[in-house]
């Protein structure tokens, strides 16, 4: 694949199959959407889960993927399991929820304090991941910058590719913490998930591929095994997001 070519749709995973992305981070990337809606109030205590096999065709993955990631919010105290019956929700908050997925991604301030704790983070994940990423984790970062590229051209939404690509970066670390860091906070993690009634549906393509040039320079850097350089083009992507909404505070009508 060429490492350029953002135009190739055939490149996307096979979500069912887990080919290109691992089963482990499809149950992450279901686990935090469930998890998601039961700490929204989508899902209310007592409510009962769709059914597995329902669960499977939403999301189009295996069953063995939908049983982990229901497994994982067991864990946390989020939902049990009665025999016979289903899985139903059992707590609002979960006995080990972390208390960064409370932030309020709606309220600039909060996305601020985000971005500013993933620089610390992710800054450092892009610096390991030009020094120890394997040659399939290189082609998985350049498929992920490739989906956001066809995102952005034909008008979709890139939040769920957007977040793919810094996931991506923070496996390639080979430090499975920088993952669970992110995973910690899902899709919303990226800015404008949390603005969406506001500046994110109106967020100019221009905008758009800005972000996408700045994704292109930290990739650049990883492939090139240029570990200041990728963690130089990391943290001006990030604190480049600080800016831009902190301009957005100063704004009369925010």
């Amino acid at each position: 694949m060429s490492q350029h070519d953002s135009s190739d749709v055939a490149t996307q995973p096979d979500r069912r199959s887990g080919r290109g992305r691992g089963r482990g981070n499809l149950v992450d990337m279901v686990s935090v959407q469930l998890r998601r809606a039961i700490l929204d109030g989508e899902m209310r205590v007592g409510d009962k889960l769709p059914s597995e096999a329902e669960l499977t065709r939403q999301y189009d993955v295996s069953r063995t993927v939908i049983r982990e990631a229901i497994a994982s919010l067991r864990a946390d105290g989020l939902v049990e399991a009665r025999h016979g019956v289903g899985v139903f929700v059992q707590s609002a908050g979960g006995r080990g929820v972390s208390p960064l997925q409370d932030f309020d991604p709606a309220r600039i301030s909060s996305i601020i304090e985000v971005l500013e704790l993933r620089t610390a983070v992710e800054v450092e994940a892009a610096g390991l991941a030009a020094l120890r990423r394997s040659p399939a984790q290189e082609e998985a970062i350049w498929e992920h910058l490739a989906a956001v590229g066809v995102a952005i051209d034909a008008g979709r939404p890139t939040i769920e590719a957007d977040f793919a690509f810094h996931v991506t970066i923070a496996e390639a670390a080979n430090n499975p913490r920088f993952r669970d860091f992110l995973m910690l906070f899902g899709p919303n993690v990226i800015p404008r998930a949390g603005l969406q009634s506001g500046m994110a549906e109106a967020a100019p393509p221009e905008y758009l591929r800005q972000i996408q040039s700045e994704h292109r320079r930290i990739a650049d850097a990883i492939s090139a095994r240029d570990e200041e350089g990728a963690r130089q083009a990391m943290r001006v992507h990030l604190k480049g997001g600080q800016q831009r909404y902190r301009n957005l505070i100063r704004r009369a009508d925010i």
